[in-house]
């Protein structure tokens, strides 16, 4: 089981997606806790603010140190190395690799970010992580907190209901997927692969891996630079 603690200034952005799909059946499983906390509640001033303008000029507004500092204290963590997170452009650059890790611990807290960022002082003193989904800005970091929380959730044993799933998924052994065909066999004359339906399992299992290489050195060159090949996967690219 996983515990994710969610600090954010707009905690009903999660009211659809924590009721639907894999996520809403893993909590429902109980093994996916999640746990919203509105920023907003730890604000002590009449107004409620938890944003101010930054000192020495500039646009838009920072928020404030002491809401968050307050939040984050009312969360109980399960360990000191309870990985404690801020959604920002400036993190580390999410990947498989990273929620297969975080999916490793009893407890994960993510702190959306807002406006123009956070008090330099949340950085320095009250996070242990950063952690980026993409190169580009978004208002908020309440959906990168969601592309965290279901990537990992696949992660933690019995999420999915097939265990295989998150093994054969692309990325997952450096590669991207194979070609996946269901029924009909045919359809408006396009075929599935005949060998998909050989039932020989050991030319499927060829057929699939030689495809997952080759189609990756054609959509992500980049990746089969550092993808473990074999000598017969080297001979598969020289096919393209």
């Amino acid at each position: 089981m996983i515990r994710l603690d969610i600090l954010t200034l707009f905690p009903e952005m999660f009211e659809s997606p924590l009721r639907s799909s894999i996520v809403k059946k893993a909590i429902d499983r109980g093994v996916v806790e999640v746990h919203l906390h509105n920023i907003r509640d730890y604000a002590e001033d009449r107004h409620r603010m938890t944003d101010d303008a930054p000192y020495g000029g500039g646009g838009g507004m920072v928020m404030k140190v002491e809401p968050i500092d307050r939040a984050l204290s009312a969360v109980p963590l399960a360990g000191d190395d309870v990985p404690v997170v801020l959604l920002t452009p400036q993190g580390a650059p999410f990947n498989n690799a990273m929620a297969k890790e975080l999916a490793g611990h009893q407890q994960i807290v993510m702190v959306c970010g807002r406006y123009e960022g956070v008090d330099e002082r949340v950085r320095q003193h009250l996070i242990n992580r950063e952690i980026s989904i993409g190169d580009y800005i978004l208002t908020g970091g309440e959906l990168s907190a969601l592309v965290v929380l279901d990537a990992v959730s696949r992660f933690v044993p019995g999420v999915l209901g097939n265990s295989g799933s998150a093994s054969t998924d692309s990325f997952s052994d450096g590669l991207l997927e194979y070609p996946h065909y269901t029924r009909p066999p045919e359809y408006r004359g396009w075929k599935v692969p005949d060998v998909l339906l050989s039932g020989n399992h050991r030319d499927i299992e060829q057929w699939k891996r030689r495809e997952s290489v080759i189609r990756t050195g054609i959509k992500r060159p980049d990746l089969i630079a550092e993808a473990p090949l074999t000598d017969k996967d080297r001979r598969h690219l020289l096919d393209i």
